[in-house]
């Protein structure tokens, strides 16, 4: 795992961080980091009510802004034009044809929204709209249908790598994993080696739980079947850039001992 590269940052672009692209590319030099990439949200058909992805107006001053800063900092940091695209199953085609535009240098795949009722629901929302809604469906069965329908994505998005995927219902007061979804998470990574897709450990988790996303105990899992890792603060400042990443050498030697 490579602790000088952070392979997740949003910006304001996505409309709930904050920050501009130059200020994080700021702050991973200051960081002492040989390279960042940005992982903005692609998302398609989502009806909830905020916007917290990229419009197509948006892309295109990302792009613009990002391959302005890729020459202005060639020779300090490599700076990366990535997307976190969020799976909708009733949208595939759209998805697709959205990921066809450009040119990425890293594809994140991820599953924030599930669809309930004519609405969509955000699965890692603090939010206790989200929260109460997702409670009366029922945890188990939102964790089931979550790990389901990301095995199904990693199936069909050309990812790169998959994005926190343990953090379905994070800010549920009593979700937890069961037996029955440790079993689809074995099934999961099975299908994310088939597909030769990286995992994530997202430093993010240190903030809400004092450990990463995946927890330790499914990153060995996700290491003795032999899936790449690799790091990614999932910043929404300037100042998370690279945060926590002193923690991952130690957890690195754990992992792979």
């Amino acid at each position: 795992m490579d602790i000088s590269s952070d392979g997740h940052i949003h910006t304001k672009l996505c409309h709930h961080a904050k920050g501009e692209m130059d200020e994080f590319v700021r702050a991973g030099i200051l960081k002492g980091l040989s390279e960042i990439i940005f992982l903005e949200h692609l998302e398609v058909g989502i009806n909830y009510f905020e916007t917290t992805w990229l419009t197509d107006n948006d892309f295109e001053l990302y792009f613009e802004e990002g391959n302005f800063l890729k020459d202005k900092y060639s020779d300090q940091i490599k700076i990366g034009l990535g997307v976190e695209v969020g799976y909708n199953p009733y949208r595939i085609d759209e998805i697709l044809e959205r990921l066809q535009r450009y040119n990425w240098d890293r594809v994140g795949i991820s599953y924030h929204f599930m669809e309930s009722k004519g609405r969509h629901l955000n699965l890692v929302s603090r939010k206790q709209v989200n929260i109460n809604a997702l409670d009366e469906l029922g945890p188990d069965k939102v964790i089931t249908a979550y790990l389901k329908t990301l095995t199904e994505a990693v199936q069909i998005i050309p990812a790169d790598v998959m994005c926190h995927f343990d953090a379905v219902m994070r800010f549920h007061p009593t979700a937890s994993l069961n037996k029955s979804h440790l079993e689809l998470i074995d099934y999961l990574l099975d299908t994310v080696k088939q597909n030769k897709i990286a995992i994530e450990v997202n430093t993010s988790g240190y903030k809400y739980r004092n450990e990463p996303y995946p927890s330790p105990s499914l990153l060995k899992q996700v290491v003795n079947k032999g899936i790449p890792l690799v790091a990614a603060s999932d910043a929404h400042k300037p100042e998370e850039v690279g945060r926590y990443f002193d923690r991952l050498a130690s957890l690195s030697r754990k992992l792979y001992q």
